[in-house]
Protein backbone atom coordinates (compact mmCIF):
# COMPACT_ATOMS: atom_id res chain seq x y z
CA UNK A 1 0.00 0.00 0.00
CA UNK A 2 3.03 2.27 0.30
CA UNK A 3 3.97 1.89 -3.38
CA UNK A 4 3.11 4.82 -5.63
CA UNK A 5 1.02 2.64 -7.94
CA UNK A 6 -0.45 0.70 -4.96
CA UNK A 7 0.58 -2.58 -6.59
CA UNK A 8 2.80 -5.06 -4.80
CA UNK A 9 4.33 -8.33 -5.96
CA UNK A 10 6.38 -11.02 -4.31
CA UNK A 11 8.20 -13.85 -6.09
CA UNK A 12 9.59 -16.94 -4.36
CA UNK A 13 13.11 -15.62 -4.86
CA UNK A 14 12.25 -12.17 -3.51
CA UNK A 15 10.40 -13.78 -0.60
CA UNK A 16 13.47 -15.76 0.45
CA UNK A 17 15.71 -12.74 -0.01
CA UNK A 18 13.62 -10.30 2.05
CA UNK A 19 11.51 -12.35 4.47
CA UNK A 20 13.33 -15.58 5.31
CA UNK A 21 15.06 -14.00 8.30
CA UNK A 22 12.10 -11.86 9.37
CA UNK A 23 10.98 -11.98 12.99
CA UNK A 24 8.60 -12.36 14.72
CA UNK A 25 6.91 -15.18 12.86
CA UNK A 26 3.52 -13.94 14.05
CA UNK A 27 3.76 -11.26 11.35
CA UNK A 28 3.15 -13.99 8.78
CA UNK A 29 -0.32 -15.06 7.71
CA UNK A 30 -1.70 -18.12 9.60
CA UNK A 31 1.16 -18.05 12.12
CA UNK A 32 -0.19 -17.53 15.64
CA UNK A 33 1.45 -17.58 19.04
CA UNK A 34 0.69 -21.28 19.52
CA UNK A 35 2.43 -22.19 16.27
CA UNK A 36 5.39 -19.95 17.14
CA UNK A 37 5.75 -21.61 20.55
CA UNK A 38 5.75 -25.09 19.05
CA UNK A 39 8.25 -24.08 16.38
CA UNK A 40 10.39 -22.47 19.07
CA UNK A 41 10.47 -25.74 20.99
CA UNK A 42 12.13 -27.23 17.91
CA UNK A 43 14.60 -24.36 17.67
CA UNK A 44 12.88 -22.90 14.59
CA UNK A 45 12.71 -19.11 14.87
CA UNK A 46 12.49 -17.93 11.24
CA UNK A 47 10.90 -19.06 8.00
CA UNK A 48 14.35 -20.05 6.80
CA UNK A 49 14.65 -22.36 9.80
CA UNK A 50 11.27 -23.92 8.97
CA UNK A 51 12.16 -24.36 5.29
CA UNK A 52 15.39 -26.15 6.17
CA UNK A 53 13.91 -28.26 8.97
CA UNK A 54 13.27 -31.99 8.78
CA UNK A 55 9.82 -32.41 7.19
CA UNK A 56 9.05 -35.62 9.08
CA UNK A 57 9.56 -33.73 12.33
CA UNK A 58 7.15 -31.00 11.17
CA UNK A 59 4.50 -33.52 10.08
CA UNK A 60 4.80 -35.29 13.42
CA UNK A 61 4.09 -32.04 15.26
CA UNK A 62 1.55 -30.33 12.95
CA UNK A 63 -0.04 -33.20 11.04
CA UNK A 64 -1.50 -32.31 7.62
CA UNK A 65 -1.10 -28.60 8.43
CA UNK A 66 2.65 -29.09 8.05
CA UNK A 67 2.22 -29.07 4.26
CA UNK A 68 0.84 -25.52 4.33
CA UNK A 69 3.53 -24.45 6.77
CA UNK A 70 6.31 -25.85 4.58
CA UNK A 71 4.90 -24.22 1.42
CA UNK A 72 4.58 -20.98 3.34
CA UNK A 73 8.18 -21.18 4.51
CA UNK A 74 9.39 -21.59 0.92
CA UNK A 75 7.12 -18.81 -0.38
CA UNK A 76 5.06 -21.21 -2.47
CA UNK A 77 1.38 -20.80 -3.34
CA UNK A 78 -0.27 -23.95 -4.63
CA UNK A 79 -3.45 -22.12 -5.67
CA UNK A 80 -3.06 -20.31 -9.00
CA UNK A 81 -5.01 -17.32 -10.34
CA UNK A 82 -6.71 -19.72 -12.77
CA UNK A 83 -7.88 -21.81 -9.80
CA UNK A 84 -9.24 -18.72 -8.07
CA UNK A 85 -11.11 -17.52 -11.17
CA UNK A 86 -12.56 -20.98 -11.78
CA UNK A 87 -13.72 -21.41 -8.17
CA UNK A 88 -17.47 -21.50 -7.65
CA UNK A 89 -18.78 -21.76 -4.09
CA UNK A 90 -21.41 -24.39 -3.36
CA UNK A 91 -23.64 -21.70 -1.94
CA UNK A 92 -23.41 -17.95 -1.77
CA UNK A 93 -24.88 -15.16 0.29
CA UNK A 94 -25.02 -11.38 0.46
CA UNK A 95 -24.80 -9.58 3.77
CA UNK A 96 -24.54 -6.12 5.25
CA UNK A 97 -23.89 -4.91 8.77
CA UNK A 98 -23.35 -1.79 10.77
CA UNK A 99 -22.25 -0.57 14.17
CA UNK A 100 -24.65 2.07 15.43
CA UNK A 101 -23.35 5.42 16.63
CA UNK A 102 -25.11 4.90 19.97
CA UNK A 103 -27.24 2.36 21.78
CA UNK A 104 -30.62 1.98 20.05
CA UNK A 105 -33.90 1.11 21.72
CA UNK A 106 -36.02 -1.81 20.54
CA UNK A 107 -38.26 0.39 18.37
CA UNK A 108 -35.37 2.44 16.97
CA UNK A 109 -33.47 -0.67 15.94
CA UNK A 110 -36.56 -2.11 14.24
CA UNK A 111 -36.48 0.94 11.97
CA UNK A 112 -32.83 0.26 11.10
CA UNK A 113 -33.63 -3.40 10.44
CA UNK A 114 -36.29 -2.32 7.93
CA UNK A 115 -33.86 0.10 6.29
CA UNK A 116 -31.24 -2.62 5.95
CA UNK A 117 -33.83 -4.97 4.49
CA UNK A 118 -34.74 -2.37 1.88
CA UNK A 119 -31.09 -1.84 0.95
CA UNK A 120 -30.46 -5.59 0.75
CA UNK A 121 -33.50 -6.08 -1.50
CA UNK A 122 -32.31 -3.35 -3.85
CA UNK A 123 -28.87 -4.96 -4.03
CA UNK A 124 -30.42 -8.33 -4.83
CA UNK A 125 -32.61 -6.79 -7.53
CA UNK A 126 -29.69 -4.86 -8.99
CA UNK A 127 -27.69 -8.07 -9.34
CA UNK A 128 -30.61 -10.13 -10.63
CA UNK A 129 -30.62 -12.40 -7.59
CA UNK A 130 -33.22 -13.83 -5.22
CA UNK A 131 -32.86 -15.37 -1.77
CA UNK A 132 -34.49 -18.33 -0.08
CA UNK A 133 -33.90 -17.27 3.54
CA UNK A 134 -32.62 -14.40 5.66
CA UNK A 135 -30.52 -14.32 8.82
CA UNK A 136 -30.50 -11.43 11.29
CA UNK A 137 -27.78 -10.99 13.93
CA UNK A 138 -27.94 -8.50 16.81
CA UNK A 139 -25.21 -7.32 19.17
CA UNK A 140 -26.22 -5.60 22.38
CA UNK A 141 -24.82 -2.52 24.09
CA UNK A 142 -21.09 -2.73 24.78
CA UNK A 143 -21.76 -2.00 28.45
CA UNK A 144 -23.80 -5.21 28.80
CA UNK A 145 -21.11 -7.56 27.42
CA UNK A 146 -23.76 -10.04 26.30
CA UNK A 147 -22.36 -11.03 22.92
CA UNK A 148 -24.92 -11.42 20.16
CA UNK A 149 -28.01 -13.37 19.10
CA UNK A 150 -29.17 -14.41 15.67
CA UNK A 151 -32.10 -16.03 13.93
CA UNK A 152 -33.10 -17.22 10.47
CA UNK A 153 -36.38 -17.25 8.56
CA UNK A 154 -37.14 -19.26 5.43
CA UNK A 155 -39.19 -17.55 2.73
CA UNK A 156 -42.25 -19.23 1.16
CA UNK A 157 -40.49 -18.82 -2.18
CA UNK A 158 -37.31 -17.17 -3.40
CA UNK A 159 -37.72 -13.39 -3.52
CA UNK A 160 -35.93 -10.06 -3.71
CA UNK A 161 -38.67 -7.51 -3.04
CA UNK A 162 -39.12 -5.54 0.16
CA UNK A 163 -42.80 -6.46 0.40
CA UNK A 164 -41.99 -10.18 0.29
CA UNK A 165 -38.98 -10.18 2.62
CA UNK A 166 -39.47 -7.53 5.31
CA UNK A 167 -42.29 -9.34 7.22
CA UNK A 168 -40.00 -12.33 7.75
CA UNK A 169 -37.06 -10.18 8.84
CA UNK A 170 -39.29 -8.35 11.32
CA UNK A 171 -40.57 -11.69 12.63
CA UNK A 172 -36.99 -12.80 13.30
CA UNK A 173 -36.24 -9.48 15.00
CA UNK A 174 -39.19 -9.74 17.37
CA UNK A 175 -38.26 -13.35 18.09
CA UNK A 176 -34.60 -12.80 19.01
CA UNK A 177 -34.51 -9.24 20.37
CA UNK A 178 -35.18 -8.45 24.02
CA UNK A 179 -37.20 -5.20 24.14
CA UNK A 180 -35.44 -4.26 27.39
CA UNK A 181 -31.90 -4.48 25.98
CA UNK A 182 -30.34 -1.70 23.88
CA UNK A 183 -28.73 -2.74 20.60
CA UNK A 184 -25.44 -1.51 19.14
CA UNK A 185 -24.58 -3.83 16.22
CA UNK A 186 -26.59 -5.69 13.63
CA UNK A 187 -26.11 -7.59 10.39
CA UNK A 188 -28.50 -8.99 7.81
CA UNK A 189 -27.72 -11.82 5.39
CA UNK A 190 -29.56 -13.12 2.34
CA UNK A 191 -28.77 -16.84 2.24
CA UNK A 192 -28.53 -19.22 -0.73
CA UNK A 193 -28.89 -16.51 -3.37
CA UNK A 194 -29.50 -17.67 -6.94
CA UNK A 195 -30.11 -16.09 -10.31
CA UNK A 196 -33.70 -14.91 -10.56
CA UNK A 197 -34.00 -16.30 -14.09
CA UNK A 198 -33.63 -19.86 -12.77
CA UNK A 199 -36.46 -19.63 -10.22
CA UNK A 200 -39.87 -21.20 -10.72
CA UNK A 201 -42.61 -19.43 -8.80
CA UNK A 202 -45.61 -20.94 -7.07
CA UNK A 203 -48.99 -20.92 -8.80
CA UNK A 204 -50.37 -19.26 -5.66
CA UNK A 205 -48.02 -16.26 -5.70
CA UNK A 206 -49.32 -12.85 -6.76
CA UNK A 207 -47.30 -12.37 -9.94
CA UNK A 208 -48.84 -8.97 -10.75
CA UNK A 209 -47.92 -7.56 -7.33
CA UNK A 210 -44.41 -8.97 -7.59
CA UNK A 211 -43.92 -7.45 -11.05
CA UNK A 212 -45.14 -4.06 -9.80
CA UNK A 213 -42.65 -4.19 -6.95
CA UNK A 214 -39.84 -5.15 -9.31
CA UNK A 215 -40.64 -2.31 -11.69
CA UNK A 216 -40.58 0.06 -8.72
CA UNK A 217 -37.21 -1.33 -7.61
CA UNK A 218 -35.81 -0.93 -11.11
CA UNK A 219 -36.99 2.68 -11.26
CA UNK A 220 -35.50 3.41 -7.82
CA UNK A 221 -32.15 1.93 -8.84
CA UNK A 222 -32.07 3.99 -12.02
CA UNK A 223 -32.79 7.19 -10.07
CA UNK A 224 -30.09 6.39 -7.52
CA UNK A 225 -27.53 5.71 -10.24
CA UNK A 226 -28.36 8.94 -12.04
CA UNK A 227 -28.84 11.37 -9.15
CA UNK A 228 -27.19 9.72 -6.14
CA UNK A 229 -28.22 7.22 -3.47
CA UNK A 230 -30.16 9.81 -1.47
CA UNK A 231 -32.14 11.05 -4.49
CA UNK A 232 -35.02 8.74 -3.60
CA UNK A 233 -35.82 7.49 -0.11
CA UNK A 234 -38.58 5.86 1.87
CA UNK A 235 -40.46 7.91 4.41
CA UNK A 236 -38.94 5.84 7.22
CA UNK A 237 -35.45 6.91 6.12
CA UNK A 238 -36.29 10.48 7.16
CA UNK A 239 -36.96 9.54 10.79
CA UNK A 240 -34.43 10.69 13.38
CA UNK A 241 -33.20 7.17 14.19
CA UNK A 242 -32.75 6.25 10.53
CA UNK A 243 -29.23 5.58 9.27
CA UNK A 244 -29.76 5.18 5.52
CA UNK A 245 -29.06 8.77 4.51
CA UNK A 246 -25.79 8.90 6.45
CA UNK A 247 -24.68 5.47 5.21
CA UNK A 248 -25.43 6.51 1.64
CA UNK A 249 -22.95 9.38 2.01
CA UNK A 250 -20.17 7.13 3.30
CA UNK A 251 -17.38 5.37 1.42
CA UNK A 252 -16.34 2.04 2.87
CA UNK A 253 -18.15 2.83 6.12
CA UNK A 254 -16.43 6.20 6.57
CA UNK A 255 -17.65 9.72 5.93
CA UNK A 256 -16.72 10.77 2.44
CA UNK A 257 -15.17 14.10 3.51
CA UNK A 258 -15.57 17.59 2.13
CA UNK A 259 -16.19 16.40 -1.41
CA UNK A 260 -18.94 14.09 -0.21
CA UNK A 261 -20.52 16.90 1.82
CA UNK A 262 -20.46 19.23 -1.18
CA UNK A 263 -21.95 16.52 -3.37
CA UNK A 264 -24.62 15.77 -0.77
CA UNK A 265 -25.50 19.46 -0.59
CA UNK A 266 -25.70 19.66 -4.36
CA UNK A 267 -27.92 16.60 -4.46
CA UNK A 268 -30.19 18.08 -1.77
CA UNK A 269 -30.80 21.06 -4.05
CA UNK A 270 -31.44 18.84 -7.05
CA UNK A 271 -33.61 16.20 -5.38
CA UNK A 272 -36.96 18.05 -5.67
CA UNK A 273 -36.36 18.71 -9.36
CA UNK A 274 -35.10 15.21 -10.00
CA UNK A 275 -38.00 13.59 -8.20
CA UNK A 276 -40.46 15.85 -10.01
CA UNK A 277 -39.06 14.88 -13.41
CA UNK A 278 -39.07 11.22 -12.55
CA UNK A 279 -42.67 11.12 -11.32
CA UNK A 280 -44.32 13.51 -13.78
CA UNK A 281 -46.77 10.81 -14.74
CA UNK A 282 -47.79 10.39 -11.08
CA UNK A 283 -48.55 14.04 -10.29
CA UNK A 284 -52.13 14.19 -11.54
CA UNK A 285 -53.23 13.87 -7.90
CA UNK A 286 -51.56 17.19 -7.09
CA UNK A 287 -48.57 15.79 -5.21
CA UNK A 288 -45.21 17.43 -5.77
CA UNK A 289 -42.08 15.55 -6.74
CA UNK A 290 -40.77 15.97 -3.17
CA UNK A 291 -43.93 14.42 -1.75
CA UNK A 292 -43.60 11.56 -4.19
CA UNK A 293 -40.07 11.02 -2.92
CA UNK A 294 -41.09 10.81 0.72
CA UNK A 295 -43.42 7.86 0.35
CA UNK A 296 -43.97 5.79 3.44
CA UNK A 297 -42.39 2.40 3.87
CA UNK A 298 -45.70 0.74 2.95
CA UNK A 299 -45.61 2.19 -0.56
CA UNK A 300 -44.38 0.31 -3.61
CA UNK A 301 -40.86 1.80 -3.43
Amino acid sequence: KHAEDHIGFLTEELYRKTLWEHRPLTDFWRIGRGTVNRLGSLGLLTMKDVAQADEDMLYKMFGVDAELLIDHAWGRESVTMADIKAYRPESSSISSGQVLARDYSHEECLLVVKEMTDALCLELADRGLVTESVTLSLGFSNALKLGHVHGTASLPEAANTYRAIVPHVCEVYERIADPKLPIRRLSLTANHVTQEAYVQYSLFSDREETERDRRAQKAALEIKRKFGKNAILRGMDLQEAGTTRERNSQIGGHKSGEFGEELAGDMAEREPEAAGETHKGDQSDGKSGKEQQNKTENGPL
